[in-house]
Order: C-alpha cells, then structure tokens, then sequence
C-alpha cells in the first residue's frame, strides 16, 4: 500500500452520524443541567425552548441524512464520492455489489483500488475538465474482487462538500454495449453511407443498415430478393439504361480497379420510384489471388441533389413519371418537365393545382379534392388512378402520389409524381374486353353475356328478352367435316344471328354451338316473338363448305324479363328449358317459356338429383318389344328398352333421362346393369324351353369409348352360360365418325365374343359409308320417322329404299322400326325387309306378358 492510502479517510455517512451522535450527547448534559435545578426560572424556560428547538432540528437532520442515504443508495449505477486526491470518500449499495467488495475494502483508499491500471497523474485532467465547468467523461476497465474486468463509462461532476471540493463519480456498465458494438464493427464503417459486397457473379452476399433504408427494404425481407436487378430499371447521369454488365461493381471486378464515384438512377418497377445513388465499387483480393473474388460497393443516396435536374426530368420520361409541388400560401405550383408533357401543358404551364383538376374527369375530380383537402387537414399521402384529357382531347390516364412534406409541421406544402398510364389501362381495356369476347366469332362469350345480363336487369321496370339459340345436330356435322368446318359454320352462324337479332341485340356465343341473343324491348319495339321467328329463319339456307351444302338448323328458346325471371341465372334456365322444349317438338323452331316448361324444369332437376340413387333403390327394370318376322308374325327376337320407375314422377322413358346420364357417366353403370339383366331373361327363357334368338340392347357411345364393354359383356354371358351370338348391341351413328382405336377395339372385341353390333336409326345423323365398309358392323335399323311417311311420301320411300339398298349390298341385316299398319308392313317386305317391330305386332311389355305372347304364338 503506498504511504498515501494510509491517510486517514472516511465514510462521509459514518461522519454525519458521529456528528449527530455527539450533539445528542451534549444535549443530554444540558437536560441533565437543566434537571437539577442550578439554573433560575427565566433561564431554565429559555434553554428548555432552545433544547426542543435542538431537539427538532437534530430529528430533521437526521431524516434529510437517511433521505440522502436512501437515495445515494437507490442508484442503480456504482456512484463514489471522491476527494481531491482521488481517495474513495463513500460508495453506494450498487458500487459494493457491482465490485463485489465490502465498504473496508474500498471506502479510503484510493480509486486504484478499484482500477489498478490509473496512472499516479490520473486526477491532473481530471480537475483540469472539472475546473472549467464541466462533466469529466472517460471510458476505462475497472477490477472486480476476484480480478474480472469490465468496461465502465465514468461520468464525474465537482460538488461542494461542507466546504470542500469532492467529486461523485458515476460508473455506468458497458459490457453490453462493447459486446454490440464488437458484433457490428466488421459490417458498417459508416452507418450514413450504404455498403454492399457481392461476389465475382454479381450475387448479393450482405448489406449494412444505410443499404437496407436506402433501398426501402423491410426488416425481414430478403436483401439478393429485394435487389433481384429485373426489378429495377438502371440509368446513368445522361439518362441511358444502364445494363447488369455495366454497373460499377461488374466493372470493378472485370477490370480489377477502383470505379468511383459513378452516378445512378435507380427505378423501382414496383414501387414507381426513382432515387440517384452516387457508388463507388472496390474490388477484393483474397490472399495469392491476382483476380478479385468480390467486390464493396459504398454509395449515398443524393436524390435530393437531383430533384430540379434535367438529368433528373430525362430519367422521368424514361420511366414516364413527373414530380409536382404545391406551395399553398404562395398559391404555387412546380411541376417537371415530364409532369408537363404528361398533361400536356409543355406549352402553357398551369398556374394553380385548380387548372389541373379541370382536366380530371368529373367523376375523379371529388376523390382528388378530398385527398388533397385531408393532407393538409390530417397529413399523410394518397395514391390515386385518375382519367382525364389533355387539353387537345387526347385520353389521359394518370397515378397521382402525393404526400404532405415532413418537414413542415403545419403542412403548407404538397409533394409528390405523376406517372402516365395511359398506355397500361389501355391494354388492361383490351384484356378485359378479350377476356369477354369469343375469339372465334367475335361476339361476347359466356362471362361477358352474364356480365350485359347483370348489368340489365339492374334497371328497374327494364323489360328484356333473352333468346337461347342451339344448332341442332351441330356436333355431327362437326364430327364428319372437321374442326375446321365447324368453324366456318359458327362463324357464319353469328352473322346470320347479329343481322336476325337487330343492331341493338347483344349477342354471345355462350359455349359450343350454343348462342345467345339479349333484347330490350317495350311497347313500341318489336316483339319479342317475331325475333325469335326471324332468327330461326335465318338458318333455313343451308352453309356451304368446300363447295358442299349442309342445312343446319336452329332451336329456339325465349324467356322475358321481368315475368320470367328477374336474376341472370333464373331467367337464363328458363330460356335454355324453352330451347330444350323446341328441340322436343323436333327442331327448327322457337318456343316460349311457359309454367309448364318451369315444371318440366323442376322435373329434369329432379331426375338429375335422384339418377344416381335409382340404381341401389331398384327403381330400373327392362320392358321387351319383340322382333318379329314380317312374313309370319312369329317372334324372332326382342329389343330390351330401360324404364325408370320414379317415385314421384311415374314411369319414364330413357328419353326422360338418358340424357343426364350420359351427361354425368352413370350410363355407364346403368348400361352394363341392363345387359346383365337382358342376359339373365334369356337364360330364363331358354330354361323355360321358349327358343329366342337374340335380344337387342342399346349401348352409347361412352360405353363403347372405354374398354370395360367387352369385359361387361364377356362376364354377363359367362355368368348365364350363353354364346354371345345370342346377344345384339345396337349404337348410333355418332360412334361410327368417332373411329377412334379404343372404339374398332372395342368392336373387334365384341366381334370375338360372337356378338352382333347394329347401327340404330341409320340415316338420321350423317351416314359415313366409309365406316359400315370398315368396321365389323351386322346389321341396320331403320329408323321410324322414315316409315311414317310410306307409301304415300316419295321422299321418305326414297330413303327407306336407299337404306335397304346399303343393307342388302353390304350384306348386313335390316330391322324396321315403327311399324304400326299393314300398308308399312307389305311396303317392307317389297323392299325385301324382312324382320321388324312396332305397335301392329306390340309395346314394349314385361317380361312375363313377352313369354305368355312367345307360347301362343309358337
């Protein structure tokens, strides 16, 4: 211990209550005095006042000093009192326990006790600072007991101690800061100054804090993703896009030197910002390498030095963004030069911000006056998409930014761009207008339709006729003659219908072959019903493709709004039910929605609803129509027809449903359930010796596309031991055009099995001969609306003899269908038509009633 920590020192706490303790003591000899009565009368009162006035000062005294303790104490920093000398005169409570020391230790001692590394000077420029009114501050490692060190930031202060000078010294922590600040220092050498490094291909490997604000990237966000260079549109101080090769740091690492000081403009596609950046690019070495492996690019943002520039207005009209200013107590506008040439104004710059809002639309103009009237009420920034014209006429369209300058506490003032975006919504025009519009014909397509109809029926006390048109047997046509085809026809379909509908009508081809026709109407416009007529006129020439003829008619369904149907889905249902209706009463014609077809609607939804359940119900079973000889009456065979016994609707036809069953692929399941019950009553008729020959049953063309018909087949006559010979699958003519190799697959299998296939009504769709010489085809049915018409109707007898004459030259078999009186039936067998089946022999029957019929006929 050197000779001066040996003075004597003390706790300036343990001085003040020696203190009090020996004025008590004296005040006690004074009581004393006073009690034994030495004194006189007078005086003993005046010494009694003076000993209870000691008494209460002694008490205040005493409660200031442990309010100073108490306090002195309560400092969450280790605070010393501090002599001249620099001998520690007090330490409070968190000094003890940040030292780990108890008070003996360090209170009179000199502060090396404390910091053995202090120079014996130490307290020279310390009362040199202090001397002249000031803090002394200084950064120093102070020592624990068991000798850790720790960063400490002292703060000293002179005070006046009963009449000396003494120092408080508060030492505040700094381990958690220097351990920060350690972490930090290799990243940023400049927090003003923005630092990238990438590496020798450009990537992005990490940026300081300055880059992130720079570039207004968000904590959290990736920094390679936020500066992903396709964002970004780069041009140099001329106003020249610069590319990802030219950049500074690209330079530096391709020539191995220093690029300084490069000026860019960096534009954010996104954001519609541009900011000007002055960079310079070092390239790094690493050890015994003569080519750099990376390189620091260090740069600041001085777009505030660019704002008034030409470069500035070149960069503008690259990116076709102009900045403006409004100055409200001057009543002065600034704009930019490319802010002119956005409003056109170059030549006659607008004197207020009241002269642009007169050429914003007069339904944009209110939301631009409150955006502007609530910056300068609340503050903040708008962006708005407004639409106007320049002063020769020409469209405009803008985004408008503005914002109320920080600075300015009372906003008087406005900030903000203007970019052109005129050539952008008018390309978002145009996709929206494609996206509603039928490439193939030009109309309106399914989503624009329903758009017009929304937007119509919004009208209240609007009366609209909407018209579902259909072009009957359009796919077979299109099957036969191509896509192309198809298309010259529904391309020609659209004219005639635009010229039948008027140049009011809205027109839409609403999917497929199917079109739609929307008219206002009242009681000075013409009827709805003799549009309706006229369109379906307009379909009876027929299209002529690759010098060929087709006749293509129209079915016609028409609903009226508001009485039937006052939502677009609703009223839509019930022109499309009324264009089913026309297709019901054969085609080539126009029907009314009416409440009968809403029932018949309710009834499809029905049917739709309950189709799949009716199968695991049992609610199918099969009816026979015999095929009998038309020489002899007797019962060759027999034509397995579907019946549907609903629960609420009755009995129905396959008429009443196949369609939705073909629709939702229950055919499927339905067919392959009815050619295991046709083979199961062949069985049974056999077992009960009645000999038939064959049934027939209808299969369509989804069943024939898959591959499960033949093993359906297959398995159905295997369970029931019969030879396929007995079993006939009649198909329209739609599956002979779709020729497709799962289709003679399916043939050819079945052919194997010894099953005959049957072209149905044959001559009512277009017939490909081609394909009956093709594909192993037995036989023909000739279709019932053909023989309605013999003898007496030459054209029908014609086709009759056409399709007989087919049968007989290819050597195929030939069924009548329809037959009801004797005249068809003799006229048949002119024709050499031998087998056939119709209401002259019988129905449709049970099975049991076709068996009581086989035993009396036999």
């Amino acid at each position: 211990m050197n000779g001066d920590d040996a003075r004597d020192g003390g706790d300036s706490g343990s001085a003040g209550r020696a203190a009090a303790q020996r004025a008590e003591a004296a005040l006690n000899e004074l009581r004393n005095s006073l009690a034994s009565g030495q004194f006189p009368a007078r005086q003993s009162e005046q010494l009694a006042a003076a000993l209870a006035a000691m008494d209460s000062l002694l008490q205040q005294v005493e409660a200031e000093r442990l309010r100073a303790d108490g306090l002195f104490n309560a400092l969450p920093d280790p605070v010393s009192i501090i002599d001249q000398e620099g001998r520690i005169l007090d330490l409070n409570a968190a000094g003890l326990e940040a030292y780990g020391r108890p008070r003996g230790d360090i209170v009179g001692r000199l502060v090396h006790v404390l910091n053995p590394d202090l120079p014996r000077d130490h307290m020279s420029p310390v009362w040199e600072v202090l001397n002249r009114g000031e803090s002394y501050v200084i950064e120093v490692t102070n020592m624990r007991a068991d000798g850790s060190r720790f960063p400490v930031e002292v703060h000293s202060a002179v005070f006046d101690d009963r009449g000396e000078r003494h120092i408080v010294a508060v030492a505040r922590d700094l381990s958690s800061r220097v351990e920060a600040e350690l972490r930090y220092q290799q990243l940023m050498e400049s927090i003003d100054k923005g630092i990238l490094v990438q590496d020798k291909a450009g990537r992005i490997l990490s940026g300081n804090p300055a880059a992130l604000r720079m570039f207004g990237i968000e904590h959290g966000d990736r920094l390679a993703d936020a500066l992903r260079f396709e964002r970004w549109l780069v041009v140099d101080e001329r106003g020249k896009q610069i590319h990802f090769e030219d950049m500074p740091p690209m330079r530096a690492l391709r020539h191995g030197q220093t690029v300084e000081s490069t000026l860019l403009g960096l534009y954010h596609r996104h954001s519609k910002q541009l900011s000007w950046l002055s960079v310079t690019s070092v390239p790094q070495y690493a050890p015994d390498n003569t080519e750099p492996h990376q390189v620091i690019s260090i740069f600041s943002d001085v777009t505030v030095l660019k704002r008034d520039s030409a470069l500035f207005d070149r960069a503008q009209t690259l990116a076709r963004i102009g900045g403006w200013e409004w100055d409200a107590p001057r009543q002065k506008l600034y704009l930019t030069d490319e802010a002119l040439r956005i409003i056109g104004r170059v030549d006659d710059p607008p004197r207020d911000l009241s002269e642009i809002l007169t050429q914003i639309s007069l339904h944009d103009r209110p939301h631009v006056e409150e955006a502007v009237a609530r910056l300068f009420r609340e503050g903040g920034s708008f962006d708005l998409e407004v639409y106007g014209q320049r002063p020769d006429g020409e469209v405009l369209w803008a985004r408008l930014i503005g914002e109320a300058e920080r600075s300015d506490p009372e906003v008087t003032r406005l900030t903000g761009t203007l970019q052109d975006i005129t050539a952008r919504k008018m390309e978002e025009e145009r996709l929206r207008v494609l996206a509603r519009t039928d490439p193939l014909t030009g109309l309106l397509n399914r989503d624009g339709m329903m758009a017009a109809l929304q937007s119509r029926l919004g009208f209240a006390g609007r009366q609209l006729a909407l018209f579902y048109i259909d072009l009957d047997r359009f796919k077979m046509v299109n099957d036969v003659l191509g896509h192309s085809a198809g298309d010259q026809i529904l391309i020609g379909a659209a004219q005639r219908l635009t010229e039948a509908a008027g140049p009011d009508a809205v027109l839409a081809r609403f999917g497929g072959d199917e079109f739609l026709a929307l008219c206002d109407f009242d009681e000075d416009s013409e009827a709805p019903e003799e549009i309706a007529e006229r369109i379906t006129q307009a379909f009876g020439e027929g299209f002529r493709i690759a010098e060929e003829e087709f006749s293509l008619t129209a079915s016609v369904g028409l609903a009226c709004s508001p009485q039937d149907g006052e939502r677009p889905e609703q009223l839509l249902n019930n022109a499309d039910a009324a264009m089913y209706d026309a297709k019901r009463r054969g085609r080539n014609t126009w029907q009314r929605f009416n409440p009968r077809l809403a029932r018949r609607q309710q009834d499809r939804l029905q049917i739709e609803s309950q189709l799949r359940r009716a199968m695991d119900n049992n609610e199918f079973h099969l009816v026979y129509q015999p095929q009998v000889s038309l020489r002899d009456g007797r019962i060759y065979g027999a034509e397995a027809l579907l019946r549907w016994r609903h629960r609420s609707l009755g009995e129905l036809s396959p008429d009443a449903f196949i369609n939705q069953a073909e629709a939702t692929g229950d055919i499927v399941r339905i067919g392959a359930w009815v050619i295991g019950q046709a083979c199961h009553q062949i069985c049974a008729w056999r077992k009960a010796g009645l000999s038939i020959e064959r049934v027939a049953v209808n299969v369509s063309s989804r069943q024939i596309l898959g591959d499960e018909l033949p093993r359906v087949v297959e398995a159905a006559l295997g369970k029931c031991g019969l030879p396929g010979s007995v079993l006939e699958l009649e198909m329209t003519e739609r599956v002979l055009v779709e020729d497709a190799p799962d289709t003679v697959a399916s043939f050819d299998a079945l052919r194997s099995l010894g099953v005959g296939l049957v072209i149905d009504d044959f001559g009512e769709g277009y017939s490909a001969l081609n394909y009956l010489r093709r594909l192993p085809i037995n036989g023909l049915k000739l279709s019932r609306p053909f023989l309605q018409g013999v003898p007496d109707n030459h054209s029908d007898v014609a086709i009759c003899q056409a399709v007989a004459g087919i049968a007989h030259s290819l050597g195929l078999s030939i069924c009548a269908e329809g037959v009801e009186t004797e005249e068809q039936r003799r006229f048949l067998m002119d024709l050499g038509v031998s087998l056939g089946q119709g209401f002259l022999y019988s129905p449709g029957i049970s099975p049991e009633e076709l068996t009581n019929l086989m035993i009396r006929t036999k």
